[in-house]
């Protein structure tokens, strides 16, 4: 869907300018397609509301900032490690807004439980977390501006390596595409959430 206004700017002659809307856009749709897997979770589900535990008190949005638990089964033999994330492609930024990595999550773990996005210290051993779109080691819950609910993709991509191979400070997207040549398989639910 696109819309289209004139915008008049007071110095210059009106011109037309289209708003693309990419709000229903799947972020992970354009990536190369790989297999799926099962992830399932007690305290979050597609297409259903963000819990109250897992939205966000540090952004003042009445929750817990406790990371859902989750449990995935049934993802490629060859899988080495797994990739952990939460992403709003709503957020009115450019670049959406990533509220949780964890990576180098060994293949013999197959479940985080709630809460395990409290710090490197919940998480099994080798696996780490990378700061979040606003600075912090930890899962940061829901916090929409007003408006349409967000959707949260929280998705668990298999790795074909032991170690996802980025630096320490590394940014949420880098860490996303360091790793796409390596994800053989991807499991994801989406909540929503909105004020």
């Amino acid at each position: 869907m696109s819309i289209t206004t004139r915008i008049r700017h007071p110095l210059q002659r009106s011109h037309l300018v289209t708003a693309i809307d990419t709000r229903m856009r799947d972020p992970y749709a354009g990536l190369l397609a790989v297999p799926g897997f099962r992830l399932v979770s007690t305290a979050v589900a597609d297409g259903e509301t963000m819990p109250v535990g897992q939205r966000s008190g540090i952004f003042g949005a009445g929750g817990d900032d406790t990371s859902p638990d989750l449990a995935w089964s049934e993802f490629p033999e060859e899988t080495q490690s797994f990739i952990v994330t939460m992403y709003d492609p709503d957020a009115p930024t450019p670049s959406g807004f990533w509220h949780w990595v964890v990576i180098n999550i060994p293949a013999s773990v197959t479940s985080l439980p709630a809460g395990g996005g409290d710090g490197d210290e919940t998480l099994p051993d080798r696996a780490t977390h990378l700061a979040n779109d606003a600075g912090l080691r930890r899962y940061l819950g829901a916090a929409p501006p007003p408006g349409d609910p967000h959707r949260y993709y929280i998705v668990v991509s298999a790795l074909d390596v032991a170690d996802a191979g980025v630096p320490d400070g590394a940014t949420p997207a880098l860490a996303s595409f360091q790793t796409l040549a390596h994800a053989i398989a991807r499991a994801m639910l989406v909540p929503v959430y909105g004020v």
